[in-house]
């Protein structure tokens, strides 16, 4: 992408950190650099870790400097993975480790449309990405820190999740019912035909704590 460059990330252009961050965005460039890429068929040498980080809040830094431009940012994405427990940037020659504090996606945005499957939740992420919440797009939840607290996520691609917003998980809560999950009621919500349950029914008359 003409006219992106790394200096808002390193804290010194023309250090090695800041060649080093060069030739990876060279190296994501010649695989495509526009949309998600095809990870899954390469197999390039392992570089070791790198001095990047996507933190909770979404944000992404470079060496403990923010990266300001949503460009590069959604340029770096485009050859995210997950292997395991480690996050990683592929291209074909190359694969080096980064550090993600949560999920590497947060979710934004919310709403609701009719298709084939019936109703389908659909969520923004904050790189823009669209996730039809059914099949292979499913949420989960886990325990918060603290009792009766949840944080949900749901799953974007090729094992990489989206953390939703507090604004987003209040929407999502608003399309909740009550469904037989086991013979035991689960609230929860539906989306393209698939019920994904929250916590027991019985719970609901204890405050649901929303995470931050």
């Amino acid at each position: 992408m003409p006219g992106d460059d790394p200096k808002s990330a390193a804290e010194t252009v023309g250090t090695p950190a800041a060649g080093r961050l060069e030739a990876l965005m060279a190296a994501v460039r010649d695989s495509g650099g526009r949309g998600p890429a095809p990870v899954e068929d390469w197999d390039p040498p392992d570089c070791g870790e790198m001095d990047l980080a996507i933190k909770a809040n979404g944000s992404w830094h470079y060496m403990g400097t923010p990266i300001g431009r949503p460009a590069l940012v959604r340029l770096f994405a485009s050859v995210l993975a997950r292997e395991g427990e480690r996050y990683v940037l592929k291209t074909p020659v190359e694969k080096v480790g980064i550090q993600v504090e949560d999920a590497p996606f947060l979710a934004v945005e919310m709403a609701a449309e009719d298709a084939a499957e019936g109703r389908t939740l659909v969520f923004r992420t904050n790189l823009d990405d669209l996730v039809r919440c059914g099949p292979g797009h499913a949420l989960r939840f886990v325990p918060g820190g603290a009792p009766g607290e949840v944080v949900p996520y749901i799953h974007v691609r090729r094992g990489l999740d989206a953390r939703l917003t507090r604004a987003v998980h209040l929407d999502l809560m608003g399309e909740g019912e009550v469904r037989a999950e086991g013979g035991i009621p689960m609230f929860g919500v539906a989306s393209a035909g698939v019920f994904y349950p929250i916590l027991p029914a019985a719970d609901l008359g204890a405050d649901l704590d929303i995470a931050e």
